[in-house]
């Protein structure tokens, strides 16, 4: 059937058109599998530092000597075990999440002015002085400093890491690189919590120290490996440097073929949308909240920040081992080897969720995702309220035991195939260029708030009312629901470019893709006339990005 471009002249997705037609797998292009192995280690081993704090204070919490350190020898009045008096904890944990809220104001302008890379280089050296002075704390004080400075430094990299990869992907590949950014994160988790096997059982303070200071080691990989990367085309164009763009391009979307017809159209849909972006922007926070269409985003970015931290996943990483002395499990062995399992878990179903859940419409895996949540916490509390119950009576409540530890495995995949697959690849679609970094710290700074209020809060809550606790998360998690089902839209199917004016006014996406449409099929020679069918221009079947 033949495609007519007046029907591409209203918005319809050119290159989305132009990628449908190539049918060369990524790993048979040799540029592009090198792109994406510098990828791997540059940015997504920006998730792996945020794992593996994340796991950090949850895997020390089973160490007795950073207990007795920390909490300067108070005990736990009903154990008698060694602890950290909740509030000290809360705030230990929850620092790094303030760290992070104090970097948002001033992350989204380090990329426009310096650009993804040397944001990223940044935010890896402050991470890494951060380890250092983290794993040789003298107190409590110097410790939640440390772990500012370490939250401080992620935003920069998570800013432009996520921004980076959305931007240097090819079209085809963007969605799934973007998820298998969070699901990175699960390498470092799993990392700390292996750490902890061997430290949690020494009797010095180098149980803390040792993971403590090994925190600096992701950020050291990122700071060699992504001055190999080149910098994003997206920011280049927006700075006038349409040359080194397109060397870019042509390298990496087109295997060194100068003459493709795809780089063609990819720099004149860039360069038509950045500049119809900055005509409108101001590129300020004001700018955020001037149009409606950007309020709305806005909105959006703020909920799933707040849902990434408030769908049960802190409450189980932070503090598992409050949550399995609950359940009965107390020893350090089985908490260990039930932590390092269940990374291990999450790193299998959340790379899966990665490679699969973008090929589907976003609200919907959103939407499933969330169903499942609800699911596993109404599972869990009732298997922990049955569980305390039995033993209160006198009984083993072993079976409720077991059924609670099979619904927080369960909660990873349902948390991993929305939350975790999805954040970043929706965010990058969510934003057009100008204010990609913006809106990725809007995220950043409710998902910081949200972090810092529920790490601080959990472990008094758990304190407080106990099983009641996770019926909190049962409301919350429906509450979440229905915001998705209401205000998501749908983004799946479309490259950045053609998302670039999703609320706003329809002739903006017209212009560029009448732009697009007369770089790629109109003759602009004197007394030539327009090409009418797209098939005349283009072989749409058998298109390959290196053909010429």
């Amino acid at each position: 059937m033949a495609i007519y471009a007046h029907e591409i002249a209203h918005g319809d997705p050119v290159l989305t058109r132009i990628v449908d037609g190539d049918n060369v797998p990524w790993h048979k292009k040799r540029n592009l599998r090198v792109l994406y192995l510098l990828v791997f280690p540059a940015c997504m081993g920006i998730e792996m530092t945020s794992g593996f704090d994340s796991q950090l204070i949850n895997t020390l919490q089973f160490a007795p000597s950073f207990l007795q350190y920390f909490g300067n020898g108070y005990r736990d009045p009903i154990s008698n075990e060694y602890a950290i008096q909740p509030t000290l904890l809360g705030i230990i944990g929850a620092s790094y999440s303030l760290g992070g809220i104090c970097a948002v104001p001033f992350a989204p302008s380090a990329n426009q002015w310096f650009g993804r890379r040397w944001s990223i280089i940044t935010g890896s050296l402050t991470m890494m002085c951060g380890g250092v002075l983290q794993g040789f704390a003298q107190n409590a004080a110097m410790y939640i400093v440390a772990r500012m400075i370490l939250g401080f430094g992620i935003v920069f990299c998570i800013v432009s890491g996520s921004a980076m990869i959305g931007e240097l992907a090819y079209p085809k590949e963007r969605a799934i690189m973007t998820s298998l950014f969070n699901s990175s994160y699960f390498i470092g988790a799993i990392v700390a919590s292996a750490v902890g096997l061997r430290t949690a059982e020494l009797t010095t303070n180098w149980a803390w120290r040792i993971p403590s200071v090994l925190q600096i080691f992701p950020s050291l990989f990122q700071l060699v490996f992504v001055f190999l990367l080149p910098e994003s085309p997206r920011y280049l164009i927006s700075k006038d440097r349409d040359d080194e763009a397109f060397e870019i391009l042509v390298k990496y979307h087109a295997e060194g073929d100068r003459d493709s017809l795809f780089v063609r159209a990819e720099m004149a849909q860039i360069r038509t949308t950045i500049k119809t972006e900055l005509e409108y922007a101001r590129q300020s926070w004001w700018d955020m909240l001037r149009t409606a269409g950007m309020r709305k985003r806005v909105y959006i970015a703020s909920m799933i920040g707040l849902f990434t931290q408030w769908s049960g996943n802190t409450l189980l990483s932070y503090y598992l081992s409050d949550i399995l002395n609950m359940m009965g499990w107390t020893s350090v062995s089985a908490k260990t080897r039930i932590n390092v399992s269940q990374n291990c878990w999450g790193l299998l179903n959340g790379t899966i969720a990665s490679l699969v859940v973008t090929r589907f419409p976003r609200r919907r895996m959103f939407l499933i995702s969330l169903g499942g949540m609800l699911l596993v916490y109404i599972g869990l509390t009732t298997s922990i309220e049955q569980f305390m119950v039995a033993k209160a009576h006198g009984h083993g409540g072993r079976v409720a035991s077991i059924l609670a530890l099979f619904f927080i495995f369960a909660h990873s995949p349902m948390y991993n195939i929305g939350n975790n697959a999805l954040t970043y690849t929706y965010l990058v679609e969510l934003f057009p260029f100008a204010e990609r970094a913006r809106g990725i710290s809007v995220e950043q700074f409710f998902g910081r708030v949200a972090g810092f209020f529920s790490t601080y809060v959990n472990p008094i809550a758990l304190k407080a009312i106990t099983w009641k606790y996770f019926a909190v998360y049962v409301g919350w998690i429906a509450v979440e629901a229905a915001c998705v089902y209401f205000f998501y839209p749908e983004t799946h199917g479309r490259t950045l470019e053609e998302l670039s004016f999703l609320f706003e006014d329809r002739s903006l996406a017209d212009n560029v893709a009448r732009a697009v449409e007369k770089q790629l099929y109109y003759d602009e020679r004197p007394g030539k006339q327009a090409v009418t069918h797209l098939e005349e221009s283009i072989p749409y079947k058998r298109f390959s990005p290196h053909s010429p």
